[in-house]
């Protein structure tokens, strides 16, 4: 029986910064929501699809499996979930939520990447994407394509 010399190389492990920021008061919520419908050992997947207003539109939702190359990271006790191509346009953003009164409140995506997003807030246009297009919107106008952010 041979035995064969092995390099073993030991590297270490350095942990990277969230590709996504998430506020203490939107990982609450999260978590709140996330208990209110006995999700456990649920992440938070954010995720960016084709479509809206602007081209883009931003996602979440629960998830408890996890995909090739994802990213994930915990917020605030909330462990968080993003592809890589999501990543590209969403690096850097921040997830935050805002209590309008008792009863409202919403989240918010301050995207870093996006040239002009639509009045509603849901949809986006990357600078990848950048074009002449681009300058119909204004970021916080309104779209005039029915998205109800008018």
């Amino acid at each position: 029986m041979t035995l064969l010399d092995q390099n073993i190389q030991l590297h270490e492990f350095v942990p990277t910064a969230p590709t996504v920021n998430i506020t203490q008061a939107a990982a609450e919520r999260l978590l709140a929501m996330m208990q209110e419908r006995e999700l456990s050992d649920y992440s938070l997947r954010v995720f960016v699809s084709g479509g809206g207003c602007s081209g883009l539109q931003y996602g979440m939702t629960f998830d408890n499996e996890a995909r090739d190359g994802d990213s994930t990271w915990d917020a605030h006790g909330l462990k968080v979930m993003l592809d890589p191509i999501s990543a590209r346009y969403l690096s850097g953003a921040t997830i935050s939520f805002q209590q309008d009164n008792m009863l409202q409140g919403a989240f918010k995506i301050d995207n870093p990447n996006a040239v002009s997003s639509c009045g509603c807030g849901h949809s986006f246009r990357s600078k990848e994407e950048g074009s002449a297009e681009a300058d119909e919107y204004s970021e916080g106008g309104s779209c005039g394509s029915g998205c109800g952010c008018h």
